[in-house]
C-alpha cells in the first residue's frame, strides 16, 4: 500500500503573516526555496507528488514536479478563494487512485522523508495518522482510502480537522522535530536557515489541516 499512497502538498495559502512581497513559500532556502524543499522532501520518498497551488506560484512548484502534479486554485483567504478544505479536497480529486492521502503543509521544509513513509505505512491499518514529536502532534496527517468521499466534500477554510475529531486517528511518534515547525513569520524562516543550511534534509536517506 505505501507505494500508491500520494503526498498533497497545500501551497495555497496567503502566507499574510510572512509580509513583505516575496511570498513565505518562495523565499530561499539554502540553494532552493521554501516550497522547494518541501517538494524534495515529498519528492525523495518515491511516493506520488501533487501540489495545491495558486497561480502565482504554479511556476514554482513546476520547477519540482510535473505540471499534470500541480492544481492550481484561489489563494486560501483571499477574496475569490475556497479555503483550506477545497484545497484539500482539490489534492485528493487529482489523485483519485490512490491508495491513501497525505497532507503536508507547503511551509514544512524539515519534515523527513522518512516521517512521510512511516505515516504511508501506518495508514495499512488506520483511518488517520498523523506524526507527532514528543507528544505533540504535529503534520503530516495522512487518510486511508476509505475517507475519499469525506476527503473530497471538504470546503470552506477548516481543513481536516472535523475529520481528526470524527474517526479514530493514531499519533505516530517520530524523532523527527521537523513536523512541529513550520514557517510563518520571517523568525521562523531565520530560525529554519538555522537548521537546515543548504544540503540538510534534502537526501532520501533521512508537518493547520
Amino acid at each position: 500500500m505505501t507505494d500508491s499512497v500520494a503526498v498533497v502538498v497545500l501551497a495555497a495559502g496567503l502566507g499574510s503573516r510572512f509580509g513583505g512581497p516575496l511570498h513565505k513559500l518562495a523565499q530561499p532556502l539554502g540553494d532552493s526555496t521554501v516550497l522547494s524543499r518541501t517538494l524534495e522532501t515529498s519528492i525523495a520518498t518515491g511516493l506520488p507528488v501533487v501540489v495545491v497551488t495558486t497561480q502565482g506560484l504554479s511556476e514554482l512548484a513546476r520547477r519540482s514536479v510535473a505540471a499534470r502534479d500541480v492544481v492550481v486554485v484561489p489563494p486560501v483567504g483571499s477574496a475569490g478563494g475556497l479555503g483550506m478544505g477545497y484545497s484539500i479536497s482539490a489534492g485528493v480529486t487529482a489523485r483519485p487512485d490512490a491508495a491513501g492521502w497525505i497532507v503536508l503543509p507547503g511551509d514544512m521544509p524539515l519534515v523527513r522523508p522518512s516521517t512521510l513513509l512511516r505515516v504511508a505505512a501506518a495508514l495499512t491499518d488506520h483511518l488517520v495518522v498523523y506524526a507527532q514529536h514528543q507528544g505533540r502532534r504535529g503534520h503530516p496527517v495522512g487518510f486511508s482510502l476509505g475517507l475519499y468521499s469525506d476527503l473530497v466534500a471538504l470546503s470552506g477554510d477548516e481543513g481536516a480537522r472535523r475529520l481528526l475529531a470524527r474517526y479514530p486517528a493514531l499519533g505516530l511518534e517520530v524523532d523527527d522535530a521537523g513536523v512541529l515547525i513550520d514557517i510563518d513569520t520571517p523568525d521562523d524562516l531565520a530560525a529554519v536557515r538555522h537548521r537546515a543550511p543548504a544540503g540538510e534534509q534534502r537526501a532520501p536517506s533521512n508537518v493547520g489541516v
